[in-house]
Order: structure tokens, then C-alpha cells, then sequence
């Protein structure tokens, strides 16, 4: 009777609790969202989604991160195994921060990325182990070869990843995912397109505390090639602080109002500061309307 009387008292407080919860579908609602992302190198994807990653991984979704290459060049003075050891770590510790599930690092090396067929089918693997819902990866057009390689290679796996007979000791998707790119600036041939727009202000400094997990990038190799390493802190409250001021400028242009306006509505919009927008791509799966809003359940929440 006790045991009885628990279940019933537990299912009403359910009850009663949902009258209350937003109609979006989370983990507890519906089975978790399965998210991969893949890339170029460690950090790339805190960079670009951290926030949306970490909105995702506090509602209870899956997500992976992929990066192509070990990163064992992108920095003045040290690089190789020690270089590509550190940023593993470094990785880690960005998965632990982000909620990332988890996050793999290939032994490719830096600023060496080649879209070869190998690479191509271990992507499709990975893309199929973790059963993903969204797929995201990098626009083709970039400054960095690896990036536009990386990029190639994702989106070369649109649609193989149900196709039986490529890599198959894998079984196929019974579904071609929804494939995205994450935002960039680059403007040809043709400039990123917003289709997707999710507000990150309340996880702004959780993005930031991702970046901060990558010392060797954030605190040396970069302000090195920018040229204002002598203005990084030498304390690591100063330096997240410095690193906060770089990282964390409101970013909305015009060209994200569309976006935000449509998911969260104008007087929403107008508020917010800190966005990650996302494009669809052509490739993959076209979700209709709600399935936008179901795979982005924190699409309307501020």
C-alpha cells in the first residue's frame, strides 16, 4: 500500500508539474535528441555552437563532437605529439564544461586534412554509432583548408549514411539526418545564410568557460598570430575575464533579425545579445517548421 500510495503521489506531482512546463519536446518529454558535430579541429565547435551545445546538454540531448585532425600544429612553439596530447586534454575538459557526451579527436594531423575516401566512411561510421538526429558541419568556403575539407568530407556522407553497402560493418540510418552548417563570415560564393537562430544569453558564460578550456588556443597561439599575445593576463581569473571581453560582444546584426523575430517574436528579439546561427543544408533531410522547433526545443525560450 505504501509503494502504491508513492506512485500515485509521485504521478500527480507529475501531473501537476507539466500544467506548467513550456510545450517544447526535451529528453524527459521524448527519447534524447542524438547531435554530432564534426570538424577541422579541437575548440572549432565550442567556437561556433558552445551555446547552443550547452542548452541542448541541459535539456537533457545527446552530443558528440568529432574533430578531423589532432591540432598538433596550431601553435609558435610547441606542436607534434605534446601539442596534439594537450589539446585532447583540452577537449576533454571543453566536452566536461559544455555537457558534450563525448568527443573524439582523430589522429590526422594538422593542416593536413584531405577529403579522402577513409575519412569520408569513418565519418559515416561515427555519424551512424551515435544514431544522429543533426548532423553539423562547416561551410566548404573558408580561409583554412582544413575547415573547407572538413566541411567536404561532412557533407559528402549525406545520404551514404543509409546507403547498406558503404562501410558496411556499420548498420545504415533508416533516415537521412538533418544536416547543418555552422555560421561563418565568409561571403562567396554566397554569404550564410540565418535559417536558424538561437538566443545564448543565459549560457553566454558557459560558452565562454568551454573557450576558456583551450588554453594553448584561446591564451597563446591565438593572440600570438594576432599579434597581441603581450596583452594576454598572466592570472587565470584575468585572463577568462580578457577572454570574456573578446568572446562575449553582443553579436545580432540585422541579418539574424529575421530569424529571431520568426522564434522568438519581435519584442524578444529586440532584447537579445548573444546568438549561434545555423543554415540548413541541402543534402540532408528538409525538416518542416516543427520539426525545427522539435529538434531546437530552446527555439523561443528567453
Amino acid at each position: 500500500m505504501k509503494i502504491n500510495l508513492s506512485i500515485s503521489l509521485f504521478a500527480a506531482m507529475l501531473l501537476l508539474a507539466s500544467a506548467f512546463m513550456p510545450k517544447t519536446v526535451s529528453a524527459q518529454e521524448d527519447r534524447p535528441l542524438r547531435i554530432i558535430a564534426i570538424f577541422a579541429h579541437p575548440d572549432d565547435a565550442e567556437a561556433k555552437m558552445g551555446g547552443t551545445t550547452a542548452l541542448w546538454a541541459a535539456m537533457g540531448h545527446e552530443i558528440k563532437y568529432v574533430s578531423l585532425t589532432n591540432g598538433d600544429h596550431g601553435h609558435h612553439e610547441m606542436g607534434g605529439g605534446p601539442l596534439a596530447n594537450r589539446r585532447r586534454g583540452e577537449a576533454v575538459e571543453a566536452a566536461r564544461r559544455l555537457g558534450v557526451m563525448e568527443y573524439i579527436v582523430y589522429d590526422n594531423h594538422d593542416a593536413e586534412l584531405m577529403p579522402e575516401l577513409h575519412i569520408r566512411q569513418n565519418i559515416i561510421r561515427e555519424i551512424r554509432r551515435w544514431n544522429a538526429d543533426i548532423v553539423l558541419g562547416l561551410r566548404s568556403n573558408d580561409y583554412h583548408p582544413d575547415h573547407r575539407n572538413a566541411g567536404l568530407l561532412v557533407m559528402d556522407t549525406a545520404y551514404m549514411v543509409m546507403v547498406p553497402n558503404v562501410a558496411p560493418d556499420t548498420p545504415p540510418l533508416k533516415q537521412n539526418p538533418v544536416y547543418l552548417y555552422m555560421q561563418d563570415r565568409f561571403q562567396r560564393p554566397y554569404p550564410f545564410q540565418n535559417d536558424i537562430v538561437v538566443a545564448i544569453d543565459e549560457v553566454i558564460d558557459q560558452k565562454i568557460d568551454g573557450l576558456d578550456a583551450h588554453d594553448s588556443q584561446m591564451y597563446e597561439w591565438l593572440p600570438w598570430i594576432s599579434g597581441n599575445l603581450d596583452d594576454v593576463p598572466e592570472s587565470a581569473e584575468a585572463r577568462r575575464e580578457w577572454l570574456r571581453q573578446r568572446w562575449a560582444r553582443p553579436n545580432v546584426t540585422a541579418l539574424h533579425m529575421p530569424a529571431l523575430e520568426k522564434y522568438y517574436g519581435p519584442e524578444v528579439a529586440r532584447e537579445i545579445r548573444y546568438v549561434e546561427g545555423f543554415e540548413i543544408a541541402e543534402y540532408g533531410r528538409q525538416p518542416s517548421e516543427d520539426e525545427i522547433r522539435r529538434l531546437f526545443p530552446m527555439l523561443g525560450n528567453f
